[in-house]
């Protein structure tokens, strides 16, 4: 199976506006792209505004909410955290069972985690476990402001020290402002990562399919990804 697993240094560092927005370039490029996110909190799968829904609409996948996000939980917590409230856990054999199902389904795909790479999502793995079982290449998704540099960076060498190949680095969120630190940022973390940065992409206040995708097209490079995702890099 071809495609990426999009990870983040955080939560909230904007992994699904990425994710359904390349997934939506890909789409309008007639590329065969379907989208997976197994594990979701804090929000029912079918909700409009979920990741799931976000990911369906970018990719126009004919798969399922279910499909795409088997496994759900109500409190926006970690997955294993919220699992152990509901009394509801999930294994990683469990997810991995459900991408045997689904993953036939479309030439490329799309995975997408849930907050940053060392989140646990059951009682015995993290994301960078899931990770290294789909043997996807990474995107790595984080802020742009004072202090990104660490997260990124501790992100990259950790995914690294797991050989987890990482195919580069997506800055979401500069401000209007985009004040010195934002402005210093991509340089040094393309340096002192050792990993390209692909974009600096800003911050949407309309968040709808076409803004997504126009967002990807204008601030992303997504001629590397393309090229790995045919096998020739």
């Amino acid at each position: 199976m071809k495609g990426f697993f999009i990870t983040g240094t955080d939560t909230d560092v904007g992994k699904t506006m990425i994710t359904s927005g390349i997934a939506a370039v890909l789409k309008e490029r007639q590329i065969d792209i379907g989208v997976y996110k197994p594990l979701l909190s804090g929000v029912p799968r079918e909700h409009e505004e979920s990741d799931t829904s976000l990911l369906k609409e970018g990719s126009q996948t004919h798969l399922t909410h279910e499909e795409i996000t088997p496994f759900v939980w109500k409190e926006p917590l970690a997955p294993y955290v919220a699992g152990t409230l509901e009394r509801k856990q999930v294994y990683l054999q469990d997810v991995l069972q459900h991408w045997e199902q689904i993953k036939h389904k479309h030439r490329y795909f799309l995975v997408e985690g849930a907050g940053g790479i060392s989140v646990p999502l059951g009682p015995d793995f993290l994301v960078s476990d899931l990770i290294k079982a789909l043997q996807l290449p990474i995107i790595i998704v984080t802020r742009p402001n004072l202090g990104t540099i660490n997260h990124t960076f501790l992100t990259v060498k950790y995914a690294e020290s797991l050989g987890i190949e990482i195919a580069g680095i997506i800055i979401n969120g500069k401000s209007r402002e985009f004040d010195l630190a934002e402005q210093t940022n991509p340089k040094q973390i393309e340096k002192q990562c050792g990993v390209p940065v692909l974009g600096v992409t800003p911050k949407l206040e309309d968040t709808n399919r076409e803004a997504r995708k126009n967002m990807i097209k204008d601030y992303v490079d997504l001629s590397k990804l393309l090229m790995r995702m045919e096998g020739l890099l």
